[in-house]
């Protein structure tokens, strides 16, 4: 099995799903892990050295921190209902306490923070939603925790795929502190698919071929990307939805396109500029 694929391992006691520290993925900034909760259940963490966005992938939750608390967040029971999700905002140095309501599953999306912000409720009708790319590269983003939303470091994104489309695509990278040009970026993909017996393919690949692996994709699994081109594809029949977490030194998403794939990029702005006219 690849490195890169950190299979969802349940436990049952915890809900625990998977997890990632930068320890384990031999890397600095991101940690990410998916705890599902039962009806009632109760989980605490400290957020210690990291701001932390607690998504709620499905289900209706209540979540208090050291100086805020919501009742009965949550509007989706499958994250293909394709509602952008309700997210709680934690700083460094503070407490989440969450109470399901409901079977839930949420995502930890954690990076280094400093305190520079106060803990808040980002509502569906915060997130950012956009169609990107052309044709079978066409897919749906809910912008979470965008560079132009208050954070530390945390960049946070959800990405739904079309069967037969590819997105990530064309190929791209972010690996290089080459500012204004490419930033560098660690990045997480929390996958799922519908029907969830499926599978996608994500290749992960540097210009050098260093690192060059093509991953079979199943329901929950997480990829790691420290480096290289990363793009994903969801098989006909297959719909594919991933949640992308990513932080590095400077909070900046700037990314270099693979310049053999460069010309699909510049087809499409042709095409816009055609249909602009």
């Amino acid at each position: 099995m690849s490195k890169l694929r950190v299979p969802s391992q349940l436990n049952e006691e915890t809900g625990l799903s998977v997890q990632v520290t930068p320890e384990s993925a031999g890397w600095k900034y991101v940690g990410f892990e998916v705890i599902k909760l039962r009806a009632a259940q109760k989980l605490e963490q400290l957020t210690e050295s990291n701001e932390v966005a607690v998504v709620v992938l499905s289900g209706i939750v209540s979540v208090k921190t050291n100086d805020a608390a919501w009742s009965s967040i949550g509007k989706r029971m499958s994250v293909f209902e394709k509602i952008p999700p309700y997210t709680v905002y934690v700083p460094a140095q503070d407490h989440i306490e969450v109470i399901a309501e409901t079977e839930a599953e949420l995502a930890f999306c954690k990076a280094p923070g400093r305190g520079s912000y106060e803990a808040r409720l980002i509502t569906p009708e915060d997130v950012g939603v956009e169609l990107r790319g052309q044709g079978n590269t066409e897919r749906l983003i809910h912008n979470i925790l965008p560079e132009s939303k208050e954070a530390d470091s945390l960049l946070v994104v959800e990405v739904f795929t079309p069967d037969g489309h590819w997105s990530s695509y064309p190929p791209h990278r972010h690996d290089e502190l080459d500012l204004p040009n490419q930033s560098l970026l660690e990045e997480t993909y929390y996958h799922k698919l519908l029907p969830e017996h499926g599978f996608a393919i994500q290749r992960v690949y540097t210009d050098d071929r260093s690192l060059d692996e093509t991953i079979v994709v199943q329901n929950n699994d997480v990829v790691l990307v420290p480096k290289g081109y990363h793009p994903v594809g969801a098989p006909p029949g297959y719909e594919s939805y991933y949640l992308n977490v990513m932080a590095g030194p400077v909070r900046t998403w700037k990314f270099y396109n693979d310049k053999d794939h460069e010309w699909i990029f510049e087809s499409w702005q042709a095409t816009k500029q055609k249909e602009d006219q």
